[in-house]
């Protein structure tokens, strides 16, 4: 019996790719709305890849998206003569009654789109697993890799053009205009260093660098539990030093205002409502929390990519990692550590904090400030950061004993703006650091 071949079609739909396309016609104001989630890469028939790029190439230059100034762009294109231009775009402006449906038509042609690059990377996969051509860990690594890029909308091979691109910054800014708090990345909840930074962008990969003991734990756990209650969101945390337990009684002392010691002597006498209502709060907060020591990269990304709705990464701390490969030069190892933070960053699409260990040369200087010249094994740590802040307390050198209630936040580097040095309230006692207009808290110990 001769064997019978199968011929799959890709997936696509003609009536969802001319209605979106008719809709526009209908109402071109829903156009940004529509390439929030469409591009012309999306769309399988070419001809209507070209009318879709006309389409944004009148909108960009403020031109009014009508069958005649469509016509007009398409012949300018080469795509159409006038007269064979003119009787398609009639058909697709006569191929839906009315716009009202256009989000629910996009997403019909982008989840087509999905299911076409998921057949062509499972043919990839499939190619490089017969070809046995690299480790096994490393063609399993590749194979999630390319089904969480299209989970993630992030997996376009091809270049995408500038007008594509100058459409989302379009539809940012005018996020911006009408909701601020949405448009500026994750917050980190601080308001005087979210002034500076504008939030933490997704892709941003931010290092708090500070000597033992001043705080950078403590920092990036208040702003982990700020980011999990502001945004809602998934917020991972991986410990590399304290155990979950430790850090768990950290966020309690925190969030509670209740006295570290006391936490762990447990004389918690008159302390146990606001220990459970302080308890129930973060029991709210989507706070996942990984206390495997050593762990890589590699193996942070397998669990990331499993996080549905993450917000944003923290790192306990950068010196305690190791990399995927073996590398005799610790320099050499930390520098590939931090390359691939900045991967991880810009593969989950989620700001990454990496606390990291500063060396000994700020105690060698009178004025004991950290600078970008101080981050422990690498300069490549500074070239791969978006932003690098530094924690500095003067009680910590016993320099000023009317400091001991203050910190700086020293911002050393920032890809998106200025830098700067803002001061902030210390609660030693409470590991909780505040914006100077927050209320101090004395005697809650």
């Amino acid at each position: 019996m001769a064997d019978e071949q199968i011929i799959k079609r890709l997936p696509y739909s003609l009536e969802a790719e001319q209605s979106v396309l008719g809709s526009i016609l209908i109402d071109p104001e829903r156009f940004p709305a529509v390439a929030t989630i469409l591009t012309s890469e999306d769309f399988y028939i070419e001809e209507h890849k070209s009318i879709y790029e006309a389409m944004a190439s009148l909108f960009l230059v403020n031109k009014s998206i009508d069958v005649v100034t469509l016509i007009n762009a398409l012949v300018k294109l080469g795509v159409y003569t006038d007269e064979s231009g003119r009787n398609y775009i009639r058909v697709i402006a006569e191929a839906v009654p009315t716009a009202q449906n256009i989000l629910d038509y996009a997403r019909i042609v982008k989840d087509k789109s999905t299911l076409r690059r998921l057949i062509e990377a499972c043919a990839e996969i499939t190619e490089n697993a017969f070809a046995e051509g690299d480790e096994v860990d490393n063609i399993v690594n590749n194979a999630e890799q390319k089904i969480f890029a299209i989970a993630q909308g992030s997996d376009q091979k091809n270049f995408t053009h500038i007008k594509e691109v100058i459409i989302s910054v379009y539809d940012h800014l005018r996020l911006l205009e009408t909701d601020r708090a949405a448009a500026v990345g994750t917050p980190s909840g601080f308001t005087e260093l979210d002034h500076i930074i504008v939030g933490m962008a997704p892709s941003d990969l931010i290092l708090i660098g500070a000597r033992p003991g001043m705080g950078k734990t403590s920092f990036a756990l208040n702003i982990a539990v700020k980011a999990a209650r502001k945004t809602k969101k998934a917020i991972c945390i991986f410990s590399l030093e304290m155990s979950k337990q430790q850090l768990v009684t950290r966020m309690l002392s925190s969030e509670g205002l209740i006295d570290n010691y006391l936490l762990r002597t447990g004389e918690l006498q008159g302390k146990w409502d606001i220990l459970a209502n302080t308890a129930a709060m973060l029991s709210e907060c989507e706070i996942l929390i990984d206390d495997t020591s050593g762990i890589t990269i590699t193996g942070m990304k397998a669990k990331l990519r499993r996080v549905k709705n993450l917000g944003l990464v923290v790192i306990d701390y950068l010196q305690l990692m190791t990399s995927d490969r073996r590398i005799d030069n610790r320099v050499q190892e930390v520098g590939d550590i931090s390359r691939n933070l900045k991967l991880l960053a810009k593969d989950l699409g989620v700001p990454v904090i990496c606390c990291a260990q500063l060396s000994r040369a700020p105690e060698g200087r009178s004025d004991k400030i950290p600078q970008l010249s101080d981050l422990r094994d690498s300069g490549a740590i500074e070239q791969d950061a978006d932003i690098v802040m530094f924690l500095y307390r003067a009680e910590y050198y016993k320099e000023e004993a009317d400091d001991q209630n203050f910190a700086e936040v020293i911002i050393a580097k920032n890809r998106h703006g200025s830098t700067g040095r803002i001061k902030m309230g210390w609660m030693g006692q409470f590991t909780r650091f505040t914006d100077l207009d927050e209320p101090q808290a004395g005697g809650n110990g």
